[in-house]
């Protein structure tokens, strides 16, 4: 219905926006993401999402066109809301979130707050065969990865050694994997207690 949102930021909170356009201040939900790139004062293209519920109107903007196309299939699995998929967009990267959905990976999706195992593997059942892997590349190219590589294993392994949570570390580590691709078992531990503690 609404397709996307051009405006002025007037304001960032702390799970929403508020853009100005024309003489309207609308209140748009956003993933952390979005909210990090909003400055007040600056222009921005938002796509949407526009829920209409029995006493719930709700605006989910998103700055990244693959986000949106994700939350969209996210809140159709049975027991997604609208602040869950928020939540799962907020925990980790689009490329990752669908190369975990893709891959069968509940482990990752369950260290997203709020996401328990068995809610990982509904949502796994549900979308595996249906979201396009074009989501799985940022730049769009649809190149099947592979989530963890050899080097972000070594580095799970050796945290959960130390007596980290599954559900803490594999989600910081397959985050810092995808941004430094070559980078040692030993990097991204060091890389990952640092942001564990």
């Amino acid at each position: 219905m609404i397709a996307y949102l051009d405006g002025v930021v007037a304001e960032v909170r702390a799970g929403s926006l508020v853009v100005q356009a024309g003489g309207f201040g609308l209140e748009v939900f956003a993933p952390k993401s979005t909210l990090m790139v909003s400055k007040v004062g600056s222009a921005l293209r938002l796509h949407t999402y526009f829920l209409v519920k029995e006493e719930l109107l709700a605006l989910y903007g998103f700055h990244d066109r693959d986000m949106h196309t994700l939350f969209t299939y996210l809140i159709g699995v049975s027991g997604v809301g609208p602040k869950l998929a928020l939540a799962l967009l907020s925990g980790m990267q689009t490329p990752l979130l669908a190369g975990a959905i893709l891959q069968g990976d509940a482990g990752l999706l369950a260290s997203t707050p709020g996401v328990g195992k068995k809610m990982a593997e509904r949502i796994i059942l549900d979308l595996k065969s249906k979201l396009p892997e074009e989501l799985l590349a940022p730049g769009g190219g649809g190149r099947v990865t592979t989530l963890i590589s050899p080097a972000a294993e070594d580095a799970v392994e050796a945290l959960l050694a130390l007596g980290y949570r599954e559900t803490q570390v594999k989600g910081v580590v397959a985050e810092l994997a995808l941004k430094e691709q070559e980078a040692t078992a030993e990097a991204l531990i060091r890389k990952a207690l640092s942001k564990l503690r």
